[in-house]
């Protein structure tokens, strides 16, 4: 049996073997330490019944932890010239399907059903590149696809934000939108050391898990998003200030916004830090009829 992919022997006998090189702007940055990818998969609970979708395989590193835990992985890479280094990486693992597509433009519906049908759940496991952590996650979410939790590498500081409190100064629009959809927590601390090239940040692993239900009725949940995003454009400005900016015609329907905050107990002298994201849902539902355009 080979040793495994993720040892930076190893890791560098396939980068030569291939003739492979780093491309910066894909952001890629490949783990080479059996420990941690052990310790990532771990959180993910994952058994013979789970599907696996797994973003940016890299060469492998991961995806081989995976296939030896669940049921069925199928690895987007949108780098072509990792093909035939994932085809020859992950030969010894009949459970694994590598597609070469941007996760961006796959239509998540179809790619459910087409490879997860038999499971009894599905999870999304990723060391993700890190600029386009914040799109991915959340066109898992909108795209309200039955994907139970995920396991994600990104950028601490983004992690940071995303499981912000409010009145902390990471909380803003990001916390939000995911915390109405998932619980939030930072799994581990990763250090740099582990990767190849090191990244010039810190890295985390999050772990999201689907909320039985949202933490309160929305209207519209863009709208809410919408609002929320509004409240935080200039942080040292009150709420009040930020909508008038933000929402259509504003300016002159301050009285309209004003009448909305009286209507749902909030004090427009707040900021967005300070608001919970029961607040921005019944705030955006009040604002909802005046200013949504629908």
């Amino acid at each position: 049996m080979n040793k495994e992919i993720a040892t930076p022997v190893r890791t560098k006998e396939i980068l030569e073997k291939h003739g492979f090189s780093f491309k910066k702007s894909l952001g890629q940055n490949f783990l080479i330490d059996p420990n941690v990818l052990g310790n990532i998969v771990s959180h993910a609970s994952l058994t013979k019944r789970t599907g696996v979708i797994e973003v940016g395989p890299g060469i492998g590193a991961l995806t081989e932890h995976l296939a030896k835990s669940a049921g069925k992985v199928v690895a987007y890479e949108i780098d072509g010239r990792l093909l035939p280094v994932l085809e020859d990486t992950l030969a010894p693992y009949d459970n694994v399907t590598v597609v070469h597509q941007d996760i961006l433009e796959v239509d998540l519906e179809q790619a459910m059903a087409e490879h997860f049908a038999d499971y009894d759940q599905v999870v999304v496991v990723a060391n993700l590149p890190y600029y386009v952590t914040t799109p991915i996650i959340m066109k898992f979410l909108l795209e309200k696809v039955p994907v139970t939790g995920m396991i994600i590498m990104m950028q601490k500081e983004v992690a940071d934000r995303i499981t912000a409190s409010p009145g902390t100064k990471a909380y803003g629009s990001l916390s939000i939108a995911i915390q109405y959809y998932m619980d939030a927590e930072v799994a581990m601390i990763v250090p740099r050391t582990v990767f190849i090239p090191q990244p010039n940040v810190e890295s985390a692993v999050l772990k999201l898990t689907r909320k039985e239900e949202p933490p309160a009725e929305v209207l519209d949940e863009d709208f809410l998003f919408k609002v929320s995003k509004g409240s935080f454009a200039q942080r040292r400005k009150t709420i009040l200030n930020n909508l008038q900016t933000s929402l259509p015609d504003g300016k002159a329907k301050k009285e309209t916004i004003l009448t909305a905050f009286e209507e749902v107990g909030i004090d427009p002298g707040r900021r967005g830090e300070t608001l919970s994201v029961k607040e921005f849902a019944a705030l955006s539902n009040a604002l909802y009829k005046d200013f949504s355009g629908k």
